[in-house]
């Protein structure tokens, strides 16, 4: 038994999709399963009901797991407590990201960590935030960049910058034109959202439905470029966060147009466990995009 074994148990249970947990751990289906059944025979448990046509955990392989996690968590406070000792932004650092900020933050980032910090060595993990979160709360990320929401409240939480969701609309919509729309305009439209699991959802929603808007429940979009390409394809109006947002006002199709009265906004923030003797790091890693994306919002 060893580290991966557990990291593989954990995976599957939190995935419960042996395709999906093998993804997530970078190995083959039939590795990740093969470790799974060997750990079983090695100590001579059962983890999981195979006639079952779903990932279905026995109660001591659910027992066995929440050990998995603690046991998860303390190597990697035991990994960041030696890294400690040496350079502060030297050394790998894995870090979660959600894809509603992934793809447009990264661009901006990349490059430039790359050079202010040239002996970390970044691994990136896109998942959805609860995955995130369970990923950081069992050690298998260090931390995150993400939304902040409840989910977020049991870790450290170091603001980064408030990001503006922007009005979407198809270039023939009578908005295409408007410098500013009001968010109590929305009253009475239905608009395009993404699926359950995506925190972005929720609280666009939650703005949407205190102007009086609803969602638009014929379709839900597993990305944000798929409600961009509904909206040019007609079939409705949504709200989208700034930094995927183009520079044009209008642009394949869609115009943008900033909301007003309030403008809906997100909180982008870098949390970690609490308690990590790397504090320092995460910190100065904060410090860092805070000020590139200070810069980035203000152009």
């Amino acid at each position: 038994m060893n580290l991966k074994d557990l990291e593989y148990l954990v995976a599957l249970a939190e995935e419960e999709h042996f395709r999906r947990a093998a993804e997530r751990c970078f190995v083959s289906q039939p590795t990740l399963s093969g470790q799974i059944k060997k750990l079983e025979e090695e100590l001579g448990v059962i983890f999981l009901e195979r006639t079952s046509r779903k990932v279905l955990f026995t109660q001591a392989g659910l027992q066995l797991v929440a050990q998995a996690r603690k046991v998860l968590t303390e190597a990697q406070r035991f990994r960041e407590m030696a890294g400690s000792h040496g350079e502060a932004m030297s050394g790998p650092l894995h870090l979660g990201l959600i894809p509603t900020v992934g793809p447009y933050l990264l661009p901006h980032v990349v490059p430039g960590l790359r050079h202010a910090f040239p002996k970390l060595e970044f691994y990136l993990h896109e998942a959805q935030t609860q995955q995130i979160v369970a990923q950081l709360e069992s050690g298998l990320i260090d931390c995150a960049i993400l939304a902040l929401v409840k989910e977020t409240e049991c870790f450290v939480e170091l603001p980064l910058f408030d990001e503006a969701m922007v009005l979407a609309v198809p270039l023939e919509h009578e908005w295409h034109d408007r410098e500013q729309v009001p968010l109590h305009e929305l009253a009475g439209h239905r608009l395009l959202m993404l699926e359950d699991g995506h925190c972005l959802r929720d609280q666009a929603l939650g703005f949407c439905f205190a102007a009086g808007a609803t969602e638009d429940r014929h379709f839900r979009a597993t990305s944000l470029e798929t409600l961009r390409n509904m909206v040019a394809a007609g079939a409705g109006v949504t709200l989208l966060p700034e930094l995927a947002v183009p520079n044009e006002r209008c642009r394949d199709g869609v115009c943008y147009v900033p909301c007003c009265e309030p403008v809906p906004t997100r909180a982008i923030g870098l949390v970690y466990r609490p308690g990590s003797p790397l504090r320092a790091r995460y910190e100065q890693l904060a410090d860092w995009v805070r000020s590139q994306m200070t810069q980035v919002l203000a152009g």
